[in-house]
């Protein structure tokens, strides 16, 4: 599971990216103070840092140079999310080694596919997606619902993949027809609707919970809740 590090001393932030991200299937470890997160990121290797800048006890600058230095978490991507938005702050971040900088207030969201882009660039996350007890594995085209080999056509398959790549994120039906039938493809969202249905009944009691409607728009993918 890919390990991320949050430090963060806004208590309400911190728990609104620890859940979000952990309903992402991401393992994390949090600090509010920049000398515990210092500390522990000397001696731990993590697969990314998210670091505040204004901390107690040790700012994210301070942290971000001296992890630098360090060969444990030397090459570990690294986001700043700060509320300071001056110019002269993100080029600082940058400058001493961070890959990416993000002000507040923030989207969630987006937060969650700038991860997966570093996540990618940087070889940190697998062609394997582990959602609960569902086990997506992109390379092989293999489903698993616990133990259970899932037995999916090729476009059932490439929805899954889609919408559990952008978990969380409401999906039109427009966007899902052109990712997965292509641009050129002419047809009714009723052939989508079939294999959406299709999809949630090939994995079982947990399909509709898995994949969700999204009332006017399209589908949603998620983990954690049981609502239909």
């Amino acid at each position: 599971m890919t390990h991320i590090c949050i430090v963060e001393d806004d208590d309400s932030i911190r728990q609104l990216l620890k859940l979000t991200l952990e309903n992402f299937q991401y393992e994390i470890t949090d600090f509010d103070n920049g000398e515990d997160a210092y500390q522990y990121l000397l001696a731990n290797k993590v697969d990314l840092a998210i670091l505040d800048l204004m901390l107690p006890r040790m700012n994210g600058y301070d942290i971000l140079k001296q992890i630098r230095q360090n060969k444990v978490n030397k090459e570990t991507p690294v986001i700043i999310l700060s509320a300071k938005d001056q110019e002269v702050d993100k080029i600082l971040g940058l400058d001493l080694g961070a890959d990416d900088y993000m002000t507040k207030p923030f989207s969630v969201l987006e937060l969650a596919a700038r991860i997966r882009t570093l996540l990618r660039r940087t070889h940190k996350e697998t062609n394997k997606l582990d959602l609960g007890i569902l086990h997506i594995d992109v390379d092989q085209r293999i489903v698993h619902v616990e133990d259970q080999v899932v037995e999916l056509t090729y476009k059932e398959f490439e929805l899954l993949r889609y919408l559990a790549t952008n978990l969380g994120r409401a999906i039109s039906r427009e966007e899902l027809l052109n990712q997965v039938w292509g641009y050129d493809f002419v047809g009714e969202t009723r052939t989508l609707d079939v294999h959406i249905n299709s999809l949630r009944k090939k994995l079982g009691p947990m399909g509709r919970n898995y994949i969700k409607s999204v009332r006017q728009l399209g589908y949603r993918m998620s983990v954690g809740d049981q609502d239909a």
